[in-house]
């Protein structure tokens, strides 16, 4: 996929491989692919977007909604990652997405962002950057002068005297305390999802979809993979390869690779008269 110059999370959705996705006339249609049993270290059920397949991170996932949020994690890896134009892994990603995913849903993002810093950001763990260019100016400036300059400097491997991501945050968190640091982080992950959002409205655009249908649509995906789903559990299969078709007015399902017949499955996208 092509990036956007200097952001490695943002993507042009015109660029995605068609293989992957192709959209034309309104119609957008996404290639997804089941297996009862993925064999990529995690041997989860479900589907994936076909372009996460190979991301060592990627999990499966079900139409399973759990308590807060009333669709899936694969109806937020297709609407607030993929077709927003966001990376399907990466901290930045994740931050942009959940933006969109309470845009959508009326959801809170920040428990889901302290998450993140509890598990990964205050343990060192950083995907595909150094924490010092994920880091806000702010915290930078607290760090020792020698690395701060070679972060200013953007070099491409940093001299003897750099820190590796997990001495960074322990520094951080010796300065603030952590729950003072925790609270920047947060604030931090909330600017970037804020960011994004001009983002992920232009790339729904360019598809041709209408993000303020964006709630409905994701309803609509829903209760289409719960019928999939159900019956693909129900009936012990394998493995399938499928296409989703995402219109304004309808979602769909087809099996085999960008079938240009009626939908397996099809559903029309009803506005929720109880959301604002």
């Amino acid at each position: 996929m092509h990036m956007i110059a200097d952001n490695r999370s943002r993507f042009d959705v015109r660029a995605y491989p068609g293989r992957f996705l192709r959209y034309s006339q309104g119609r957008v249609a996404v290639a997804v692919t089941y297996m009862r049993q993925w064999h990529d270290g995690f041997g989860a059920r479900g589907w994936k977007i076909d372009a996460t397949i190979g991301d060592p991170v990627i999990i499966a996932s079900t139409r399973e909604t759990g308590n807060r949020i009333p669709t899936s994690v694969f109806v937020h890896d297709v609407l607030d990652h993929y077709l927003s134009g966001f990376g399907i892994s990466g901290h930045r990603s994740e931050a942009m997405a959940l933006v969109q995913l309470s845009r959508r849903t009326g959801s809170d993002p920040l428990p889901d962002y302290r998450q993140m810093i509890t598990e990964d950001i205050l343990n060192g763990i950083i995907n595909g950057e150094r924490m010092t260019d994920f880091l806000p100016a702010g915290l930078l400036e607290i760090l020792p002068a020698n690395i701060a300059r070679e972060h200013r400097a953007n070099t491409d491997s940093m001299g003897d005297t750099a820190m590796s991501d997990r001495e960074v945050i322990d520094y951080l968190a010796a300065d603030l305390g952590r729950d003072r640091l925790m609270d920047v982080l947060a604030e931090h992950f909330l600017a970037i999802g804020v960011a994004g959002e001009p983002h992920a409205r232009s790339s729904w655009s360019l598809l041709g979809l209408d993000a303020d249908r964006k709630a409905a649509i994701g309803l609509a995906i829903q209760r289409l993979l719960e019928r999939v789903d159900a019956r693909a559990e129900h009936n012990a299969i394998e493995n399938m390869k499928g296409v989703i078709s995402i219109h304004n007015e309808s979602v769909g399902f087809s099996l085999f690779e960008f079938d240009t017949g009626e939908s397996r499955y099809k559903l029309p996208v009803i506005e929720d008269s109880e959301r604002v």
